[in-house]
């Protein structure tokens, strides 16, 4: 007989998703559909082709192909159908709760203006919880191969706008970017009263952490597996309970690790790690944060109250209302007694 621990269920808790790229969830399908749309050419013949890409080698060949396939998103409808498309596979895989980045630098540098961004996302979100039962958050992301002048230039832009940020956050390739080149950015983030996170920690060093949590003055860090390199720096981030966005599907494509099995997350949760479960770019890496639980469950054997851990630790991590808070962890303790098999 199935014993409680071993217990593999599936369906996903109701969790946040606090470390998602809109761009990042581009399915293929739809890429093709707004190509066509657009009257824009493609440099895959098909689907397939495009899907055969897929296979990174490392976050810059991932990066590559997330740029170049932006080329389709040109008009306001497209932004708005590429969320709601997003929005629709995430609360079908148990999503309450989504922070979702976008990447204003993209697509500005393209010749898209910041108000069809903007407005296009925003569409979409502006019924989230009454469309999808999702309620939702805005999150301008800044490129960290890019100058932290540009970034100041579009956060300016931003606020002029008064766009409906409730913060900032900074991706794109790590290594040799490290978060004291935007020290400028999130002073001026702080003063408008912005919440502040940043990619740390997933190619660049430990160290990379400390800075972000010191220099940035962070509330999350998404990513952070490289923390477990520095036990000072993991002695803080336990002491500190400091958020850490975890996405084990997006660092195995990734190769940040080599597979599902070697993942560091069962450990970072057993010495108390604030840890939680992302999907990042589910459209490139393999999965939507219940496809992240299901492989979890299967390959690492998490159970029903570790899997409840990291739902739990992802809704008190949000930037969620209290009250919003208080609901969804109600829901969580509920998916628990529903997935506990009778006595």
């Amino acid at each position: 007989m199935e014993t409680f621990d071993e217990k593999t269920v599936t369906t996903a808790p109701p969790v946040a998703e606090l470390h998602l790229h809109i761009e990042g969830t581009l399915q293929p399908e739809l890429i093709f559909a707004l190509a066509e749309r657009n009257g824009i050419e493609l440099p895959y013949q098909d689907i397939e082709e495009l899907r055969e890409k897929y296979e990174f080698t490392d976050l810059q060949s991932f990066l590559d192909l997330y740029y170049a396939n932006m080329a389709v998103l040109q008009t306001e409808q497209d932004f708005t159908d590429m969320t709601r498309a997003y929005l629709k596979r995430a609360a079908a895989g148990g999503v309450r709760h989504a922070e979702i980045m976008m990447d204003p630098q993209a697509h500005i540098s393209r010749g898209v203006a910041l108000e069809t961004l903007v407005n296009g996302v925003a569409n979409a979100l502006a019924t989230s919880e009454e469309d999808f039962g999702i309620s939702t958050l805005l999150i301008a992301a800044f490129l960290r191969d890019m100058s932290e002048d540009s970034a100041l230039e579009v956060l300016e832009q931003l606020l002029a706008m008064h766009a409906p940020i409730v913060g900032i956050g900074l991706d794109s390739a790590e290594v040799g970017n490290p978060p004291s080149k935007f020290e400028r950015l999130y002073q001026r983030a702080g003063e408008a009263g912005l919440r502040r996170i940043a990619h740390a920690g997933e190619e660049g060093p430990a160290g990379y952490i400390t800075e972000a949590l010191d220099v940035l003055h962070v509330e999350r860090i998404d990513h952070g597996i490289r923390c477990m390199e520095d036990t000072d720096v993991v002695q803080r981030l336990v002491a500190e309970q400091v958020p850490l966005t975890v996405c084990p599907l997006s660092n195995v494509r990734l190769r940040a690790v080599d597979k599902l099995a070697d993942h560091p997350l069962p450990e970072m949760l057993a010495i108390g790690l604030n840890v939680c479960v992302n999907s990042d770019d589910p459209a490139y890496f393999g999965g939507y944060v219940d496809d992240n639980f299901e492989q979890l469950a299967k390959v690492l054997k998490f159970s029903v109250p570790e899997q409840a851990t990291l739902a739990a630790n992802s809704i008190r991590s949000s930037f969620a209302s209290d009250s919003r808070k208080l609901v969804l962890l109600d829901e969580v303790t509920e998916w628990v007694k529903a997935s506990i098999p009778p006595a």
